[in-house]
């Protein structure tokens, strides 16, 4: 019998250190032509640093690469695109002023006798572009384009240049349930086509859908490669977070009290209509819906983020006039916002400062911060909360997406509010970390907190709320008051309702 080919990728002993941390320790992954392979593990693992060695945007310390079984050195990112590597990160890397086409060929532009072959890349792209099924004008800027559709420019620029081995990064963190479909489909015919293609997903639904294999890090060292029919999702998270879990969702016996927040009318223009509802002491309601429904609106409007037309809000009988976030601050309510990068911390600045913001008004006197006192008092929280960082002045932007979420939810708990608005606590976020945002929810509740909590994720909602309200175009279309026992099938009727 002939020897089998050799992988299309094979990536042994990868070692990479930075300063005070040992990110890869011996890595080994293999990827067959055709084949899709998912990346697992916790932030922190070690995937977006073996990405980045694969993408050539980092130099591995030890290891070696070979593509085809030939031996590779990536030196950069334009040596790994030469070798057929395209690498999609979850942040995109387009120029949002320039078209899908610039962006295409940007750095690699088509001449002719010295000019841009204009024409000549029109046409490509109109072939790419009927082929992977993007139906908007590549000559729109990137900036003009939804999140799926840049997505596909992404794929594009992959495509356009030949790419043999394609690496997605949580591809589907922003889009709809079609979009998802259509994404899916798409990855389903460049497998077809012999294309490797690396996944990286914290949606594990998502891993057991469309990979063939599973590859699990943590720590950075390998913990576990099975074909995907081979291993549970249960034996997923449990090699990811390296225990035994008993449950994917912290048990939980509500002790709900009296109506803490009351909601009569909300109304702004088409995204918020007629909205009504209450919240208990110690209740956690979900709110679900498609994307546009208007779920991250209605709780923009509680926090006072965007002005309201229409509606009345009451915290514990006394009615609130929320202007401002600071108006909402001041009453007890925090936000924890859906993009926590952009809207819920400043990244430039370090950990204690993002903690200390909605709260200088007890750190500081006379104008001037008590380091001291928000030190200790952040020292806590870090403690409470399993915060990992080396030292309180690290920038929030270096920080895992759990840690950075727990900074969020740190400010916020020392604030003491009596309401949480949780827009997508858990985007983003590996499974251990998800746990102890769940178990956070849990104990907050206990405490007598009424918390709201926005998911894209179903079995999130089912698992973690006492009642669901569904919203369709701006409204409310209907409410399950026993969360634990619905379906995904009866929210997604509501949804579409």
């Amino acid at each position: 019998m002939p020897d089998p080919p050799p992988p299309l990728l094979e990536m042994s002993g990868i070692v990479k250190s930075f300063p005070g941390v040992r990110a890869l320790r011996g890595v080994n992954l293999r990827l067959a032509a055709g084949e899709v392979l998912a990346l697992l593990g916790e932030n922190g693992a070690g995937k977006s640093t073996l990405i980045k060695v694969l993408g050539g945007a980092q130099s591995a310390d030890e290891g070696a690469i070979s593509l085809n079984g030939r031996p590779v050195t990536l030196r950069s990112p334009q040596e790994a695109r030469r070798a057929g590597i395209a690498v999609i990160y979850q942040e995109f890397n387009l120029v949002p002023g320039l078209t899908a086409v610039e962006n295409i060929f940007l750095g690699r532009e088509s001449t002719r006798a010295g000019f841009l072959a204009r024409t000549d890349e029109r046409r490509r792209i109109d072939a790419l572009f009927q082929r992977l099924g993007a139906d908007f004008d590549p000559a729109v800027p990137c900036r003009a384009l939804t999140t799926a559709q840049q997505q596909l420019v992404e794929i594009a620029k992959a495509l356009a240049f030949e790419a043999r081995l394609l690496v997605m990064d949580e591809p589907t963190a922003a889009l709809t349930a079609h979009e998802v479909d259509r994404l899916f489909t798409l990855i389903r015919d460049l497998k077809r086509r012999g294309l490797g293609i690396i996944y990286i997903s914290h949606r594990l639904e998502e891993i057991t859908t469309l990979a063939d294999r599973v590859t699990i890090l943590r720590d950075g060292r390998n913990v576990g490669e099975r074909p995907i029919a081979d291993i549970t999702r249960r034996e997923m998270i449990e090699m990811m977070v390296g225990r035994e879990l008993q449950d994917e969702f912290p048990p939980r016996t509500p002790a709900l009290g009296e109506v803490r927040l009351e909601v009569r009318g909300l109304r702004r223009g088409r995204a918020v209509r007629d909205v009504s509802f209450d919240v208990r002491r110690g209740e956690i309601v979900g709110i679900a819906g498609l994307v546009g429904a208007g779920r991250t609106e209605t709780v923009r409007l509680l926090f006072g983020a965007d002005a309201r037309e229409a509606g009345d809000i009451r915290l514990d009988g006394r009615p609130l006039d929320l202007r401002s976030p600071q108006d909402a601050i001041n009453a007890g309510i925090g936000l924890l916002t859906e993009d926590r990068k952009h809207q819920g911390l400043v990244l430039a600045h370090s950990v204690r400062d993002n903690f200390a913001l909605p709260n200088l008004d007890r750190l500081s006197r006379h104008g001037f911060v008590r380091q001291p006192q928000e030190r200790e008092e952040f020292a806590r929280y870090v403690d409470r909360l399993g915060i990992r960082i080396p030292h309180q002045e690290q920038h929030a932007g270096n920080l895992s997406g759990g840690n950075q979420q727990k900074v969020v939810l740190a400010k916020w708990l020392a604030r003491n509010c009596e309401v949480l608005l949780f827009d997508e606590p858990t985007r983003g976020i590996d499974a251990g970390a998800k746990y102890e945002i769940y178990q956070l929810l849990n104990d907050l509740a206990a405490h007598g907190k009424a918390i709201i909590m926005i998911s894209s994720e179903l079995p999130e909602l089912i698992g973690m709320a006492d009642r669901i309200l569904v919203m369709h175009d701006g409204r409310l279309t209907g409410e399950i008051t026993d969360a634990r026992h619905a379906t995904q099938e009866a929210i997604m009727h509501l949804a579409i309702a």
